[in-house]
């Protein structure tokens, strides 16, 4: 019997009760935070708005939140409807991304990325919206003007509702336009507006000079904006801002200048071929 008792492993039970006694405890301890942190009251609420544009801010949110939701402030943190938040604060056409959790210290923590427009478009029937990065429609607001370029002319898409896409291949090339000139030093300065003409065609309607710059579309966009500085740099130079009413790259390899007083074969004016 003594040898019996000598036998048994102590020392491994004794490590094994330790072990089971310090899962109790964490167990215990897990549910006291659990029940504290479900009991745990919202004790300020923080709106952080992130992008280039102010179409919305901090006060915009939190007047949305209060008045859709209550007052969250002194809520219990599991009866504020996170989700629920995050699909409302979706729903505004200005919001690109929202991002809602509580932290340790019960503030409700929530950040918005504001949508950012590159395009103002105004149509033939005189509607207004923007296009975004991605494409979207953006309604206009008078609580804030964006300093983006303005298309109008002869556009027929209109704006049904807010975050459509782009329908037609017209808006699409006035996109790639200023996407495609918006790091560029030169253009990016020199283009003030884009204006579509009676056959659709697109004109750039520039600081320096009175005459459009007629490009078509946004195919082959790179060389025709290539002609337009040799027209700038060799031409425009020799002749004077105000000899040509208009300047026409959209043929493949050509500048055709077409001057004030109706169209005549010069050097500098007839369809300059290009190398």
């Amino acid at each position: 019997m003594l040898n019996a008792v000598r036998n048994i492993p102590w020392r491994q039970l004794g490590y094994a009760s330790l072990g089971l006694i310090a899962l109790i405890g964490i167990g215990m301890l897990m549910g006291l935070v659990k029940k504290k942190d479900t009991a745990q009251a919202c004790a300020s609420m923080k709106v952080v708005v992130e992008g280039k544009e102010t179409f919305i801010d901090q006060h915009d949110i939190s007047d949305l939140v209060n008045t859709k939701f209550g007052n969250v402030v002194g809520k219990p943190l599991n009866e504020i409807p996170i989700d629920q938040i995050e699909k409302a604060l979706m729903e505004l056409p200005y919001v690109s991304s929202a991002e809602i959790y509580t932290d340790m210290d019960g503030i409700l923590q929530i950040l918005v990325q504001q949508r950012e427009v590159v395009l103002r478009i105004v149509n033939k029937a005189g509607k207004e919206y923007y296009i975004d990065t991605k494409g979207a429609k953006v309604p206009v607001t008078l609580k804030y003007v964006p300093h983006v370029l303005v298309a109008n002319g002869n556009i027929q898409e209109g704006y049904e509702k807010p975050l459509d896409t782009i329908q037609t291949q017209l808006l699409t090339d006035l996109v790639a336009i200023v996407d495609h000139v918006k790091n560029d030093p030169l253009w990016s300065n020199q283009i003030v507006q884009l204006y579509v003409d009676d056959k659709q065609d697109i004109e750039i309607i520039p600081r320096v000079g009175t005459q459009p710059l007629i490009i078509g579309s946004a195919d082959k966009l790179a060389e025709k904006l290539a002609r337009l500085e040799v027209f700038y740099k060799n031409i425009l130079p020799k002749v004077g801002s105000d000899a040509y009413e208009k300047v026409n790259v959209k043929y493949d390899g050509q500048i055709i200048c077409e001057r004030r007083d109706g169209w005549v074969l010069d050097s500098l004016q007839i369809k300059l071929k290009m190398k």
